[in-house]
C-alpha cells in the first residue's frame, strides 16, 4: 500500500482537524517519547538475551508487608 502526496495531504488535513494546531507539537512530543522508551526497552531486551541472564533478584511473597496491615493514627477517631 503506497501513500502518494495526495492521500498524505488528505490525512494531515484530518489530523489537524481532528486534533487542532495546538496539541500537534504535543502530540509528536509524547509519540517520540514513547518510540524512544520502547527502542530502549527493545535495546535491553536484546542485551538480556545475548547474555542469556537470568533475574538475580527474586522476592519472596511472605516478606512483604501489607499495607492494609499498618494503622494510620490520623485516621482513627475517638468516640
Amino acid at each position: 500500500m503506497n501513500l502518494g502526496p495526495t492521500e498524505l495531504a488528505i490525512v494531515l488535513v484530518i489530523i489537524l482537524v481532528l486534533f487542532g494546531g495546538a496539541k500537534l507539537p504535543k502530540l509528536a512530543r509524547s509519540l517520540g517519547q514513547a518510540q524512544k522508551e520502547f527502542r530502549h526497552g527493545m535495546d535491553e531486551g536484546m542485551a538480556d538475551d545475548e547474555q542469556g541472564s537470568t533475574p538475580s533478584s527474586t522476592t519472596n511473597p511472605s516478606s512483604t508487608t501489607n499495607p492494609s496491615s499498618t494503622t494510620n493514627p490520623s485516621s482513627t477517631t475517638n468516640p
